[in-house]
């Protein structure tokens, strides 16, 4: 890509926490709402739309960052050391840009341990504002500046990647991210890729329209049901350590969730806020007359129900959501579910989620004769109660 270093020309010059100009990219950028054609480049491992980002502690990706970003790693990246790289801009062809962190240091001044990585964009045919993200890491030896907590590089805070669309629904996080080893793992570990017949520390996530393709990776995107039947879906999808996976099939009053037998416990859920002020309940499946956490998703209370205090659960199930809420059938992220796993390597995980569609505000479930009968009568109060299917997204993730 020419320049100095072959990364094409020197985006910064040596800093702590700075941030460039405009840049501009040579296509079109439609991320979850931001469209245009000029960005920032962060020295701390990112690039920012709209305004750039000094801070060098990552915070944890959730929707709502200052500015949308997409980031290799966050971390207090520090170039003023005199044996460190720096920050590049270049392009190898006319529809994309790479920015490349290239031997950077830690604060502070710290060049002990240095890292290489890049960001890659790369617009699809037409300019329509569809592209391509590729993290490529190639040496990664610290994760956490002085600031940070960090210890020689290590510990404290440690690096996150993703991006975050700063729209409030939009994130994701790369699995092992706010862990050294984890983050570490980015370019060290064999095999670990996204990308089918990918070299390890390769990873690409695809915006079209504006948003992520279905992979799970965030609750705009959930996976979709690989088979499905009468109130009942099925998923299979490859999980990682610390990787949340977004699903989402039909919506009713409540849902099992169960893994197939010898597939990994599920060590939490994250649930959606749907507005109740009662929220809504879930159970074990091992006891089904106990809430093992009530008032979930009602304002202002945490949705996280963490099940790893019990070792983890095949399954549980949610119930008591209000049919007055009058979930849209044509709504393709009404509930998406985030879920963790406990998997020390990449794993394959099947599992069922199914509808229940009477609240019975308790754990019973109606007989299909009833659940026939409870459809009809939806239909006489309105359309806004008809069984309905929901999207889901899957992971890109962290």
């Amino acid at each position: 890509m020419g320049g100095p270093a072959g990364y094409g020309q020197l985006a910064l010059q040596p800093n702590d926490d700075d941030f460039s100009s405009v840049q501009t990219s040579p296509f079109v950028i439609n991320f979850f709402g931001y469209s245009g054609s000029s960005f920032f480049v962060n020295n701390n491992g990112s690039i920012s739309f709209g305004s750039g980002i000094s801070s060098f502690t990552p915070t944890l990706f959730n929707g709502h960052a200052s500015a949308p970003l997409i980031a290799p790693f966050w971390a207090d990246v520090d170039t003023r050391c005199s044996n460190c790289g720096a920050v590049y801009l270049g392009s190898r062809s006319s529809n994309s840009f790479t920015v490349t962190w290239n031997n950077v240091g830690y604060f502070a001044t710290h060049s002990d341990k240095l890292n290489n990585f890049q960001l890659t964009l790369t617009a699809t045919p037409g300019n329509t504002g569809d592209f391509d993200i590729e993290f490529r890491y190639d040496r990664l030896q610290w994760t956490t500046g002085d600031a940070s907590g960090g210890s020689q590089g290590l510990g404290g805070v440690p690096a996150q990647a993703g991006f975050d669309a700063g729209d409030g629904q939009h994130f994701y996080s790369l699995p092992g991210s706010f862990s050294s080893t984890g983050a570490l793992n980015f370019a060290n570990i064999t095999n670990i890729t996204n990308v089918t017949n990918g070299q390890p520390g390769e990873y690409r996530f695809s915006i079209r329209n504006g948003t992520v393709l279905g992979d799970g990776s965030s609750p705009a995107a959930p996976i979709q049901p690989t088979t499905t039947g009468f109130g009942h879906y099925s998923f299979t999808f490859d999980i990682l350590p610390n990787q949340r996976i977004y699903i989402d099939p039909i919506v009713a009053v409540g849902y099992d969730y169960l893994v197939a037998a010898g597939g990994p416990n599920i060590l939490s859920v994250l649930l959606p806020d749907l507005g109740d002020p009662d929220g809504y309940a879930v159970y074990l499946l091992s006891d089904l007359l106990h809430p093992f956490a009530s008032y979930v998703g009602a304002r202002g209370n945490p949705f996280l129900v963490d099940f790893s205090g019990v070792g983890g659960v095949r399954g549980f199930r949610v119930a008591g959501i209000n049919p007055a809420l009058g979930l849209d059938p044509a709504n393709t992220a009404a509930f998406v579910a985030g879920l963790t796993f406990d998997v020390t390597g990449q794993t394959s995980v099947s599992m069922t989620q199914t509808a229940l569609p009477f609240d019975t505000s308790g754990p019973s479930v109606p007989e299909p004769a009833t659940w026939a009968m409870l459809l009809s009568g939806f239909g006489l109060i309105g359309t806004a109660l008809r069984r309905r299917r929901a999207a889901g997204w899957a992971p890109a993730t962290a």
